[in-house]
Parts: structure tokens; sequence; C-alpha cells
């Protein structure tokens, strides 16, 4: 097709077939503009049914809809067009809808079956629950899955399906203010602005780059260090060094372990394993399958409390009880959160992340039979880049770290932080004291 003057050339792959197409970038790459008008002119061209969608949707207002209403108009197509309050219709038959994806389960979202166009806007905030029901859906011969997006995290379930790790048939560009050649003056000022004033956040809002973190994380500027100076990366074990355990306790939510080394300074997480309702013979189990050379477990203040659900017994009881040695809580480093987040900032420098094994990812690395593990790749760093405070609405001062999905890792984490100094690479031997004896007897012999 020929591309008319008043589209930008580096999205020309959306007139060509694609089971996925992908723009991500920063402000100012007019990827949203572009997908409109991909479409007016795909549905002006031929009969389509179209599919607008985005996480969340509580009202029209909410979507593109003003967007594409508003490129009707500029683009000359009223006549082809027309634009109801909660559609746009073709006079061809096209059909243009909008809905939100997180309300939808998978009998509701059976009515999409037969889209041809799927756009997805602002695919960032898209969740692995909505991205598992909406593309089985989509299935019709020939559709094509569109989508746009500004990226956040590295982490994030859109960054990883689509730009990470993507599917087959998938064209995917990156597209930034430098490639739009309508880009404004007033645009642009605000760019600069940004650059000079903003530096920490500009290369996410201006040039589509990953943040190191989400807004307002506890452990932001951490890291973005640790990132850029490479310390998430081949971690391999040292059979000369002991492995310590380091865990967080829960049940409904996670039980937790970071598995690490320590050589000199250097603190290594070589794995890090996350499960919720799982026992603790079942958590211990599936650690003894890993041939390493175990040093203590050490375990956060509650574990030293018993349990009814255990008779009794505390965890520090139960893990004795399996072989483990544990750290006596004497042993311990104790402070509150806040403390803990303080020593836990001044200790990160020292710490090195294995970039496959502490990230659980799910069929991988795991041996103990109907172990419920976490299927979130990149787990332990997803839990220290969301790992965040309480916002008042009203006055923005933050307040106590939010206790969600992301607490344990944060948590096991911290507690690595305080007890890393006091791990070992040696067994201690009980001292062996020569006794001497002497017989006075002995010395008369002979007398």
């Amino acid at each position: 097709m020929k591309l008319s003057p008043d589209f930008p050339i580096k999205l020309q792959f959306l007139f060509n077939p694609h089971r996925y197409k992908v723009a991500r970038g920063g402000r100012g790459g007019s990827k949203s503009w572009g997908f409109a008008r991909a479409i007016l002119v795909l549905g002006a061209a031929k009969k389509i049914r179209v599919l607008c969608a985005r996480e969340v949707q509580l009202s029209i207002k909410n979507s593109v809809h003003k967007l594409l209403s508003d490129q009707v108009e500029l683009m000359g197509l009223s006549g082809h067009y027309r634009v109801l309050e909660s559609e746009i219709r073709g006079t061809n038959g096209t059909n243009i809808s909008f809905s939100g994806l997180s309300a939808h389960t998978v009998e509701s979202i059976k009515s999409f079956e037969a889209v041809d166009i799927c756009w997805v806007e602002e695919g960032q905030t898209v969740s692995k629950r909505s991205w598992d029901i909406l593309l089985p859906t989509i299935r019709k011969e020939g559709s094509e899955v569109w989508v746009s997006y500004n990226p956040d995290l590295e982490t994030d379930e859109t960054h990883q399906r689509f730009t990470v790790h993507p599917m087959p048939d998938t064209i995917n560009v990156e597209i930034n203010w430098r490639d739009n050649p309508w880009f404004s003056d007033v645009s642009d000022k605000q760019r600069r602005h940004c650059q000079q004033f903003d530096p920490d956040n500009y290369d996410n809002i201006w040039e589509g780059k990953c943040k190191p973190a989400v807004e307002g994380a506890i452990y932001y500027k951490q890291i973005q260090e640790v990132e850029a100076q490479g310390r998430i990366c081949n971690v391999p074990y040292d059979a000369f060094l002991k492995v310590h355990i380091v865990m967080d306790l829960g049940w409904d939510d996670s039980l937790s372990a970071a598995l690490v080394q320590k050589n000199t300074s250097e603190i290594r997480i070589i794995e890090y394993i996350e499960a919720s309702h799982t026992k603790l013979d079942v958590f211990s189990s599936e650690l003894r399958t890993r041939p390493y050379n175990w040093g203590k477990v050490w375990l956060p203040h509650d574990g030293f409390s018993g349990s009814l659900n255990s008779g009794g017994k505390s965890t520090y009881d139960l893990l004795k009880a399996l072989g483990w040695s544990v750290a006596k809580r004497s042993e311990i480093v104790e402070l509150s959160v806040e403390e803990g987040i303080r020593n836990t900032r001044l200790m990160f420098d020292r710490i090195y992340f294995d970039k496959t094994k502490a990230n659980a990812i799910e069929g991988q690395g795991f041996a103990t039979a109907g172990f419920d593990h976490t299927d979130l790749n990149w787990r332990l760093i997803e839990c220290l880049k969301r790992y965040r405070r309480h916002i008042n609405q009203s006055t923005q001062a933050a307040s106590t770290p939010i206790k969600d999905d992301y607490t344990h890792g944060a948590d096991a984490f911290r507690y690595v932080c305080l007890n890393a100094d006091k791990m070992e690479n040696v067994v201690k031997k009980a001292r062996y004291i020569p006794v001497m004896s002497y017989e006075p007897l002995d010395a008369m012999v002979g007398i």
C-alpha cells in the first residue's frame, strides 16, 4: 500500500501481514496516532472488525475512541465513518469497538472471536491474566494483535512477552520522538526541560527505556545502580563457599528463600525460590535436590515462635529436625523495618544477583513433585523493583511499606543484608584441649 506523507514511515509495517505488531517507545513518537490512522485506512479499504482494548476501561473516555474520532475528521474520512457514542461504524460494514480487559472472563470475551484486528493500547499495564484470556480468543484466520506501549519495567508481562521473548511472527519496532517528522517545537522544549531537570526519568519518558523500578520504589536508586554496573549477571555456584539460606515465612502468601554465597565482601545471591501453600518439609525436600555445600539457615524473628499448627514447635525446631543447621536467635540481627531498609541501602553495592537462577521460571529447575512455586520470571528482582510505600493521596507523604505480593521477596532480601556479615564459609569444630597428666609416683621410680 502506498503510504500517505502524513504517516510515520517507521510504522509502515502495520500494513504488512503479521500476527503480532508491536510499537514501543517514549513520548512524542506518534505510536497511538499512527496506529489510529492505519486502522482507519484499512477499515475504509475493506470491511473489518476491530477491537480497541486496554487493561482497564471505566468509561469510553478512557479509550482511544476520541483519538480515532479526531483522526476521522483530520483525514477527511467523515464520509466513510459514523462516530457513535460507544463505537465507530464504517459505511462498508467496518466496526470499531472498545473494551477493558481486566473485567473479562474466558466466557465473556468470546464475543470478540471474529475480530480481525485487536489493538491493545498502553500495553505496559496489561496483566498476564488478561493476555492469557485475550490471545486465544483472537483466533480468526488472518487476525492480528497490535500492541502499542511505553515501556515501564523490564519485568512487565507485555515487555517480556513481546520484546524480550517475542512470540513467532512478531514484528517489534522502537519509535521515539526523533522518528516523528511532525515533532513540534513545543514538545521539544518539554523534552529538553525534562533532560535538564529530571535526568533520572528522561530515558523512560522520552527515549522509551525501561525504568529501574516503579515510581516511588524504596530501592529505586539502588536497583538503577545495580543494573548500570552490570551486577545482575552470571554468578556461578562456587563449591568452596557455603550456601546460606535466608528465609521469609508465609503460608497463604509466600514462603521464600534467597540462597546466598559470601566471598570476602561480595554477597552473591545465586538463587531465589518462592512458594505459596507449601509445607516446610516439601520446601526442604526441594532445597535438598540441589548439590550445594550448605551453610546455615537464617530465619526472621517469627521463625522462633511456636505454632498451634505444628504442635507448638517453631520453624527453627522443625528445620533442625529436618537436618538443617539453623542460626540461633542470638546470632541473627534484628532491626525494625525502617532500620533494616537503611542498612539494606548501604549494603546494595556489595550484592550480585545471578541473572538466571535468581529468577524462578515455571517448569525450570524444580524437582520436588507438587512443589507449588511462583511462575513469575525475574521474581526477586521484580520484588525489589516494586517494593514501595503507601502514599497519602491528600498530602503525597510516604509512610510504611505496602504489604503485597512483592513484600516477601523484599523482606527476604533485607534479612540477607542484615545477616550477611555473620555468614561463614567454614564449619566450626569443637575445641580440643589436651589434658596433661602428672603422676607423682612416676617421679619416684628408681629412687
